[in-house]
């Protein structure tokens, strides 16, 4: 096994790892918010690190064969997490936003900030 998969098998795991937890946080957390968090944080990071695999991937394998379609690859990934890390965290604050406007509260939640400020 070479130094180039064993970081690229590395990458996946951590990715694979991460996105099992986000699987695992939206079936068992409580309510809405917790939920968000859970999708958006543990899938933004696993994403990034499968995608980073795919970029290593793409970048050598263009380098080292010449072919074009890993260099496509890789920069296709790129742009693909760039859209991923921007819309991720912006859907869901604007999920969130709108749970609470709903009036969806937290289950456990012992200080809701927000509503005293819509209040003030």
């Amino acid at each position: 096994m070479t130094v180039l998969s064993i970081i690229l098998f590395i990458f996946l795991i951590i990715g694979i790892f991460f996105n099992g937890l986000g699987s695992i946080g939206l079936m068992r957390f409580p309510d809405v918010y917790t939920r968000l968090h859970a999708a958006t944080k543990c899938t933004t990071f696993g994403s990034i690190f499968t995608s980073l695999a795919v970029i290593i991937f793409g970048f050598y394998f263009w380098k080292v064969s010449g072919d074009s379609k890993y260099g496509v690859l890789a920069l296709h990934t790129i742009v693909a997490l760039g859209c991923l890390i921007i819309t991720n965290p912006t859907g869901a604050h604007a999920i969130a936003r709108a749970a609470h406007r709903s009036g969806v509260m937290p289950k456990q939640a012992v200080i809701d900030e927000l509503k005293e400020a819509d209040l003030k």
